[in-house]
């Protein structure tokens, strides 16, 4: 007689967050609760990450929430639950560094990480600096989110791989792919803008 395996607890956790689901798509806010309840620590988390303000990082967790509620109905039970958390966060977050008054202290660390730091106490410099990051904000904003993820936790948020990829819950090679495919990006778009010299042997 064949002895089927006990299911292992990540299995179980699984049927359980599957089973909360479609109980909260059904309407069952009692459901919903817990799955607020069960995500919401991690994904606060992140969006700290990605933010750097904590405070701020809450209020935008919020309205993932509210947001994951109204379009629930339209979840894909097929897909990771908090991958598509993360995906509705990450759009809120895209608003959230797009706000006026927040570009510049977002991007003071993307200008250090491409080399455009500018002399401090220099009105002129100081003018070239906001043009910068919010030339920085827009290149970084048409990154795949994937690559922005990875760029932000690594570059801006000095996570570890190790920390970053099992945040994203991809690998650390995987990782490491995504980082360097964003800041390449990064540099091809800003040098074609005229922000960043060409590389040497690249100019005609």
């Amino acid at each position: 007689m064949t002895i089927a395996p006990e299911p292992t607890p990540d299995a179980d956790a699984d049927l359980l967050l599957g089973a909360l689901v479609e109980r909260a798509r059904g309407g069952d806010m009692h459901a919903w609760a817990r799955l607020y309840q069960d995500h919401w620590a991690r994904l606060l988390r992140h969006v700290s990450y990605l933010t750097g303000d904590v405070t701020a990082a809450e209020d935008l967790v919020q309205e993932t929430f509210a947001q994951a509620l109204a379009s629930l109905i339209r979840f894909d039970a097929r897909a990771p639950f908090f991958a598509w958390l993360r995906g509705i966060a990450m759009n809120i977050v895209r608003k959230h560094w797009r706000t006026r008054g927040r570009r510049t202290r977002a991007y003071t660390r993307i200008e250090a990480e491409s080399g455009l730091g500018l002399a401090a106490n220099d009105p002129e410099n100081n003018h070239l600096s906001r043009l910068r990051a919010q030339t920085l904000l827009a290149v970084l904003d048409e990154l795949p989110e994937h690559l922005r993820e990875a760029f932000v936790l690594c570059d801006l948020r000095d996570m570890s791989t190790e920390d970053a990829a099992q945040e994203l819950g991809i690998s650390p090679g995987n990782l490491r792919v995504r980082a360097t495919r964003a800041r390449a990006r990064i540099r091809v778009a800003l040098t074609e803008l005229g922000w960043l010299s060409p590389p040497s042997g690249d100019s005609p």
